[in-house]
């Protein structure tokens, strides 16, 4: 009787937690991978090329000067999970780089790193020892495509495919060097801010790297990914943006795994005094998000889910006695541009006092 009691609890909570991994895997799998928005793909002249090379091969990042010329402020954009192999999100689809230029801050936009979570992975992807190939789109208003170029081969097919993913060593070490070498930009107190994938990668660079990043802020970020279905939900986003595979990133529940999980690591974004932004907003569409019924689809779900992600890192983080952390929750706002270059400008000053 006690056995059977006890298999039908567990079968309850096995159950329960199927039902948790769906909800959250469907929303996600069906758009995370590439969030809506208005795009205008747009090139802004006032940018240039500024190739590195690594161990992924050479990488392309955009730099915009800050309009007073100096070289003491610097902050880093992360773009989103699909992938573009041209620019970054931000320059196609925001006009963040004016304002921050504006804002006498100099902005790197490394393009590339679809679906890496600008990480160091643990080995080329495949799945069962074969190349997937490039898999999904390399359209989407969150794209970050490969940097791969001068090569038959198509980029998403070479970059964290035919070679390993190393985007923390390279944003770390190779392209912070490169900068510093040859523009002369101060390697250290730089701010860095992403979107979603980048949102949680932003937090990762700046708990482990705290003397290049004094600031470092999230929109929309995911940034409790050890809870219940959030593995699974990414696994199905990084199939969907450009058939990549989690498991070469790294393995379930371990070191790895927690090195990325802001919510794991927090206690040192406390101990390194590090200036946070944290924003997501409410899911609910405001007066500009209604225009495309796809914004409402996709949209709404995966910024419910970020909202709930960067909730729980708002706790973990009180309990800490974390105050060098700022949360922006709007009370309209989905998935897209529009949301995410909003909390830009809101950010700025915050940012310009926190860095250089």
């Amino acid at each position: 009787m006690r056995g059977g009691r006890l298999r039908a609890r567990g079968a309850g909570w096995l159950k329960r937690s199927v039902l948790l991994s769906l909800a959250v895997v469907l929303p996600i799998g069906a758009a995370v991978a590439g969030p809506t928005g208005t795009a205008s793909a747009a090139f802004d002249p006032t940018g240039f090329d500024f190739w590195v090379d690594s161990e992924m091969g050479p990488i392309k990042s955009r730099i915009f000067r800050a309009a007073d010329g100096n070289t003491n402020r610097v902050v880093y954009a992360l773009d989103g999970m699909r992938a573009g192999d041209d620019l970054s999100g931000w320059e196609k689809d925001t006009n963040v780089a004016r304002a921050l230029m504006n804002a006498n801050i100099n902005v790197v936009m490394p393009v590339g790193g679809q679906s890496s979570f600008y990480a160091d992975w643990n080995a080329p992807s495949s799945f069962f020892g074969l190349d997937a190939g490039s898999g999904g789109s390399s359209t989407g208003s969150a794209a970050t495509g490969s940097a791969m170029t001068g090569s038959s081969v198509a980029p998403t097919q070479v970059a964290g495919k035919k070679n390993t993913y190393k985007w923390e060593t390279f944003l770390t070490s190779h392209l912070r060097n490169a900068l510093s070498a040859r523009l002369g930009f101060n390697p250290n107190n730089n701010g860095v801010f992403g979107l979603s994938m980048g949102g949680s990668a932003a937090l990762t660079l700046a708990a482990y790297h705290p003397d290049q990043f004094s600031f470092a802020g999230s929109f929309s970020g995911y940034l409790n990914i050890s809870a219940p279905g959030m593995r699974e939900a990414m696994r199905v986003a990084m199939v969907s943006a450009g058939a990549f595979n989690i498991d070469a990133m790294a393995p379930p529940w371990g070191q790895q795994w927690f090195h990325m999980d802001p919510f794991v690591f927090a206690p040192r974004l406390v101990g390194n005094g590090t200036r946070i932004w944290v924003s997501a907003a409410s899911g609910i569409p405001g007066a500009g998000d209604v225009s495309n019924p796809m914004e409402i689809v996709q949209g709404v779900p995966l910024e419910l889910l970020a909202m709930v992600n960067s909730r729980a890192f708002q706790v973990r983080m009180a309990t800490l006695g974390g105050g060098n952390a700022h949360f922006d929750f709007p009370i309209t706002g989905v998935h897209n541009w529009r949301n995410w270059e909003t909390e830009v400008n809101r950010m700025i000053p915050d940012l310009s006092a926190n860095i250089g």
